[in-house]
């Protein structure tokens, strides 16, 4: 794989938004020569524009389709490169920056999705044409880019109550959210106006497979050995596919098929086929861990120091192992306004939204045991644990995941919308290209 393309796909895992950019690694800018446009505060160099109208032929051209006119291609490299440009600057007034550290980990990922060790990679890297000092300012663009529009675009995009249960009633949301089934296929051809010894040698075919598989021959090798789809050298993979995107009967049979299944073979317009079942996902109900506990919290001020603040956490624990009423001495003397009021108590709570410090303390204490006193980033904390039970979170994650795609998709909708908008606000000086 060329390196430059190489670059780009593994960012998509590590940014959280596409980007307008080509999707190639720009090479070290030629020298200075003129400027191509005036983009507010910061200007395009005539190099810029050169080096990426070549990397934007380049990849069309990898890629086997026609060039689109060739004014029209300019002009669409320049507009990228004034967009660039406008949320490079924004990102600079905004402090948004990548750090050394980011950065290395997002080369090293790239590199490792790649199949290359970091001396491979820049070897790879240099093969192209490119340094690693070219590579890694690219890579730092894009990321920083990423994160303007994640600030800029992610606040604009509300996702509400109503518009989840309206999705997750549509039918649209039921396909989306609906099971996932790993499939394997087996298509014996059928033949257009087939006549009656070519559907016997088929049927013939059919059972020949059928008894193989019940005497435990593999499935992927009976693919490879009569199956007439595209994909039968693959043993037949078809990849993860919903109910609703296969033909009937199958999308009904599958719901109600165990793992390691095969379905029983039906005609379909391409001949005979059957499938099996190799793994399924997206029915797991989801259980999540909660824990009932209270707490007093106690926070060192100028009028109490740290050490004075220990000190009296440790007096509330004794007077609490001697039989005193926690929920009075929390409303004493808790200072967590949010659970004071309530006796400390903090109800029924994931522990996984709590700061380590206190979720460790409280994994370590048994139901209707009180925790030594201890310190987290808030105070000193005493806690006692009330129970301890696990909820079938299943719907919430639904809906969770009925907000995620609403947002994905109203995110794009805006970016345009705001892309479109920054450029019309910036002032913009295009000379003679």
């Amino acid at each position: 794989m060329n390196v430059k393309t190489m670059l780009i796909r593994p960012l998509s895992a590590i940014i959280l938004a596409s980007s307008l950019l080509v999707g190639t690694v720009i090479a070290a800018e030629q020298p200075l020569d003129r400027v191509a446009a005036i983009v507010d505060n910061d200007i395009v160099m005539y190099s810029q524009y050169q080096t990426r109208l070549k990397e934007v032929q380049q990849t069309i051209n990898k890629r086997g389709v026609e060039l689109p006119p060739e004014d029209v291609l300019r002009q669409q490299v320049m507009e990228r490169l004034i967009i660039d440009a406008i949320q490079l600057q924004m990102a600079e007034r905004s402090g948004i920056r990548v750090s050394d550290e980011e950065l290395s980990d997002a080369m090293a990922t790239i590199a490792e999705r790649n199949g290359l060790t970091q001396a491979e990679f820049e070897q790879a890297l240099a093969a192209d044409g490119l340094s690693l000092d070219d590579a890694q300012e690219q890579i730092r663009q894009e990321m920083t880019i990423s994160r303007v529009r994640q600030y800029r675009v992610a606040e604009r995009i509300q996702v509400t109550d109503q518009e989840v249960q309206n999705f997750l009633a549509s039918d649209l949301g039921k396909m989306q959210l609906a099971e996932e089934y790993l499939l394997s296929n087996i298509l014996v051809p059928v033949p257009d106006g087939a006549t009656s010894d070519d559907l016997a040698q088929a049927q013939k075919t059919v059972e020949t497979i059928v008894a193989q598989l019940e005497d435990g021959a593999d499935f992927a090798q009976l693919a490879m050995t009569y199956s007439a789809s595209e994909n039968a050298l693959e043993g037949g993979d078809m990849g993860w596919r919903k109910a609703g995107q296969l033909p009937p009967p199958f999308d009904r049979l599958l719901a109600s098929m165990a793992v390691g299944q095969v379905t029983q073979p039906s005609r379909t317009a391409g001949g005979i086929i059957m499938l099996k079942l190799q793994d399924k996902r997206g029915d797991e109900a989801v259980y999540r861990d909660e824990v009932h506990v209270r707490h007093i919290l106690l926070k060192p001020s100028e009028i109490r120091s740290p050490a004075a603040t220990q000190q009296l956490a440790t007096r509330l624990h004794e007077r609490l192992r001697s039989g005193e009423d926690f929920a009075t001495l929390a409303k004493q003397f808790s200072e967590d306004p949010g659970s004071a009021r309530n006796g400390g108590d903090l109800d029924w709570i994931d522990p996984n939204s709590l700061v380590p410090a206190f979720r460790e303390e409280m994994a370590r204490t048994e139901i209707g045991q009180l925790s030594q006193p201890f310190e987290s980033q808030f105070g000193w904390h005493v806690l006692q644990v009330m129970d301890r039970r696990s909820t079938d979170s299943s719907e919430q994650m639904r809906e969770q995941q009925a907000v995620n795609l609403l947002r994905n998709r109203k995110y794009d909708e805006e970016l345009q919308t705001w892309l479109r908008q920054i450029r019309d606000e910036a002032y913009v000086e295009i000379k003679d290209i």
